[in-house]
């Protein structure tokens, strides 16, 4: 708005003014007369109507207040009057968009992945505040308690049954099948659950029905189906009639009962499953055979929901007492054992607690992102204000209030803030998806991890508006209605050394974000660091030459002689293939979803001061198992055919396991007892990883898989790419059975890498918005001296007229540049250890205070801070002393 303009509406206020005048003294005068004409002498009635309307100024407030949506029309004045505002500088207008977009933009696409996999992680579930996860526990020996163990099915009925402050038990059990298509055969992943998993969930199929109470009794009565949309539009094209049909699961005919809604894929935060069974096709399903009864067997993954007004403390006292009343019950099976519930965004068996960690970081993250935007607009409005100066001085000197002013600057920022959130909530959507994108597949098909933009997403984003505006404006805003109109008219000269108070805060605002922009890159290079330490770390067996993946022969109803014989004939095929080395069988496989058995032990000859059997983890592998493997054996021997069902049982240790039950002897003969049975160590294999890379050396044995129950995993060395094994192990299973599907073909080192993939998210989100921060941290220094540059332009002139050269400046710009850096490095490097428990969890073998990480942020914060400071130096050293000091 031009000069012009502005004292327009300054005269049309006096206009309105000097009428609200006249019409006051004219019913001022009304209201003398009619005194007057109740009796009172003429002074004594316009004494009392003088104080009845209260004077010029009261009246005029009165009459304001009267008009009818004063204020409305107000702010929209205002409103407009901003927006124009915005428009007359559209260089600075946008890149305060820009800066704060991202901001904004960031955090609404962080709280959509917080909000869609930790707090509302199911779409489709009603009542998802009620729901908790239930685990086990063990307290052993030793008394330190283990957690995320998994229940019983009869512990699990039993606590539905004893337990009164819930309105349901949910049990769910993810698992891998052979889904048939006409001839063929493919994996597919889904759920077994209790009769009442839809009703408890609120889902309603959109076809058909759920599972009624009766399915979830008998062994392998009921072979019934829930199918999920997406299957149901994939495989059968949508069709109407679907509901009767059969689909063949694990060679097994389902008849379909119903057809879940869209967008329901269960509850197993980052699978989309594809159909769900009744418990009671658990043994059709589990190579481990039938369970169902067994309260020893624990494989019940599940939840509750609370009923309404009941508080997590007290469902777990509850649930905790049932399960002592269970422990007393049956000593034999769950001595030790507890229940423990858990929120959502803590469930120890999915993806939700694997990504609370990264999620915790990159809202950490974009938090300060925010708040390295908001500084950057703050110094954008700034060096704005000085150019408005005049204009604010004219409207003080004509009578606008302070107050008013500063309505109106904050006014526009808020128009600002607002297009900025517009803005991102677009960027946001378009990243709702994209933790998908940086995490590995699972079993071939992308994680389903979505964003939710509801409206709490919503709501955080008006939240962020308005503390936005606070951030950026109420500064700015201050400093611009601040206006001494007596030194106004007088030149105002900065001075590149000390600076006057309102560089201050120009000053304390690029302080904000050196300091930020340096923890953050402190923190990218913390997890550079630890992912090359976890890459550079050998988990005790071979990673590029071993292929692996699995075969349930079991619950595609093979007996436990036909599994013996197709892994045997499936070996000799393998054999015979050009570029396979070896191959074996095992029951579990390093680093995935379940890596290992546990049973007591007793170990002869050891003295068990603790009066309990130690529970040790174990694993059954089959011939050849160590060498495909690449795990050498430190002593004795390996399984060989000969350790089969009629051979002596016997079993291999790892060097942890010897080391601490022999302790230094080689227990190469001697006997342990395991289920019963008494095994001879035949050998001692050397220590290897089995869950994650940052576990410490663990006991741990192995057995024979002939000797045992069986196994599903299968191990190939080979020499070739992973792919033509892949199409060449198809082809030999579908030789032997047409219906049976290998899995998912990967290397150990893919398997291996998945488990960091937390790492990986942290470290490509702290990555691009570290660098992000450390553009805007130069932006802002960029334009701090850049304007102090302008604005010291006498002073420059003066140093060189006093003998001061070019070189001299430019060292005098940069050096106060850098010492601007190294006070914003050392807040941030104190924010950096303050915080460093945020990457505790994800750092391996690297301290949070690693020098070499330090060290590197500074040198990346001072080549920025030397670039951003260059060209204002360079500027500062071509002054024109004669022209600086003329002007």
């Amino acid at each position: 708005m031009s000069l012009a303009s502005v004292l327009d509406r300054l005269l049309r206020r006096a206009r309105l003014d000097h009428d609200m005048d006249e019409e006051m003294r004219s019913h001022m005068a009304e209201r003398a007369a009619d005194l007057q004409r109740a009796g009172l002498q003429p002074d004594e009635a316009q004494r009392r109507a003088r104080v009845e309307f209260g004077g010029v100024e009261n009246y005029k407030e009165q009459c304001r207040e009267a008009r009818p949506f004063h204020f409305l029309h107000g702010f929209l004045d205002d409103l407009r009057f901003g927006w124009r505002m915005l428009c007359r500088a559209p260089g600075v207008s946008l890149l305060a968009l820009l800066c704060l977009t991202i901001g904004i933009g960031a955090n609404a696409a962080v709280w959509s992945w917080i909000e869609g996999i930790l707090l509302r992680p199911f779409p489709a579930v009603a009542h998802q505040e009620r729901m908790m996860a239930v685990s086990g526990t063990y307290r052993g020996a030793a008394g330190a308690a283990g957690d995320s163990i998994d229940v019983s099915w009869p512990d699990f009925r039993d606590l539905r049954k004893s337990c009164t402050l819930f309105d349901a038990f949910i049990a769910d059990k993810i698992m891998g099948t052979t889904l048939g298509i006409g001839d063929r055969a493919q994996r597919a992943t889904g759920s077994i659950v209790s009769a009442n998993y839809f009703d408890a969930l609120g889902v309603r199929p959109i076809l058909g029905r759920g599972f009624q109470p009766d399915e979830e009794v008998g062994r392998n009565a009921h072979p019934v189906t829930v199918i999920s949309y997406r299957l149901w539009q994939e495989r059968f094209h949508g069709d109407p009639a679907i509901i009767g049909k059969t689909q063949r699961l694990n060679g097994l005919p389902h008849t379909i009962v119903g057809v879940a809604p869209p967008g329901f894929n269960g509850t197993f935060v980052g699978w989309a499953m594809q159909f769900w069974v009744p418990v009671s096709m658990q043994e059709a399903f589990d190579a481990t055979g039938y369970q169902l009864e067994d309260r020893n067997s624990r494989w019940i993954e599940g939840f509750v929901m609370l009923k309404p007004g009941v508080t997590p403390q007290q469902a777990q006292s509850q649930i905790s007492a049932a399960a002592a009343r269970l422990e007393a019950a049956y000593p034999a099976t769950n001595r030790g054992r507890g229940i423990k519930l858990f929120p959502l965004w803590q469930t120890p068996f999915n993806d939700a607690g694997t990504l609370l960690p990264t999620l915790g970081i990159a809202l950490a993250v974009v938090v300060f992102v925010l708040l390295i935007a908001c500084a950057n607009v703050s110094h954008l409005l700034l060096s704005r204000g000085v150019a408005r100066r005049h204009e604010m001085t004219v409207r003080l000197a004509v009578g606008a209030k302070r107050g008013r002013l500063l309505r109106q600057l904050l006014t526009e920022a808020l128009v600002l803030s607002t297009l900025a959130v517009a803005a991102g909530l677009l960027f946001g959507y378009w990243c709702r998806n994209l933790l998908v994108l940086l995490l590995p597949s699972r079993g071939g098909r992308a994680m389903n991890l979505p964003g939710e933009l509801d409206w709490r997403v919503l709501t955080l984003s008006a939240v962020l508006c308005l503390l936005a505006t606070a951030l950026f404006g109420v500064v700015p805003a201050i400093q611009a209605s601040r206006v001494d109109l007596a030194g106004a008219i007088k030149a105002e000269s900065a001075s590149v050394v000390g600076g006057r108070r309102r560089g201050l805060t120009r000053w304390s605002l690029v302080l904000v974000q050196v300091a930020l922009s340096f923890a953050l890159l402190v923190g990218a290079a913390l997890l550079l660091l630890s992912l090359r330490n976890m890459q550079n770390m050998s988990p005790g067996f071979s990673t590029r030459q071993v292929l692996v993946t699995w075969l349930d022969l079991k619950s595609a109803g093979y007996d436990q002689q036909r599994v013996n014989d197709f892994e045997d004939q499936l070996l000799d095929r393998l054999q015979t293939v050009p570029g396979v080395v070896s191959a074996s069988f095992a029951e579990f496989a390093p680093f995935a979803y379940v890596t290992n058995a546990t049973a007591p032990v007793a170990i002869e000859g050891f003295d068990n001061a603790a009066g309990e059997l130690p529970t040790l983890n174990y694993n059954q592998v089959g011939p050849g198992y160590f060498a495909t493997m690449g795990i050498p054996l430190l002593s004795g021997r390996e399984f060989t055919k000969a350790d089969n069902e009629a051979g002596p049982p016997v079993a291999i240790v790892n060097q942890s396991m010897a080391a601490q039950y022999w302790r230094g002897r080689d227990p190469v003969g001697s006997r342990f007892q395991f289920n019963g049975r008494w095994l001879r160590v035949v050998g001692v294999a050397k220590d290897s990883k089995y869950s994650s890379l940052n576990e410490p050396p663990t006991p741990f044995f192995y057995v024979p898989l002939r000797q045992n129950t069986g196994g599903t995993i299968l191990n190939i060395r080979t020499s070739l790419p992973p792919q033509s094994i892949a199409l060449t192990l198809a082809r030999e299973v579908h030789a032997l059975d047409e219906n049976i599907t290998p899995g998912e073909v990967i290397t150990m080192g893919e398997q291996v890498a998945r488990t960091m993939a937390p790492q990986h998210v942290a470290l490509m989100l702290l990555t691009v918005f570290s660098i992000l921060a450390l553009l805007l941290a130069a932006v802002g220094m960029y334009g701090v001296m850049s304007y102090t540059v302008s604005q010291s332009r006498r002073e420059l002139g003066l140093r060189m007229a006093l003998g001061a050269g070019p070189r001299d400046l430019l060292r005098l710009v940069l050096s106060h540049g850098l010492a601007l850096t190294a006070a914003g490095v050392a807040l941030g490097a104190a924010l950096t250890l303050g915080s460093s428990r945020l990457l505790g969890y994800l750092l391996y073998q690297v301290s949070p205070r690693d020098p070499l990480a330090f060290l590197s942020a500074l040198t990346i914060m001072t080549v920025a801070a030397l670039a951003a400071c260059f060209v204002p130096a360079v500027r500062a050293a071509r002054t024109d002393p004669v022209r600086a000091l003329r002007s």
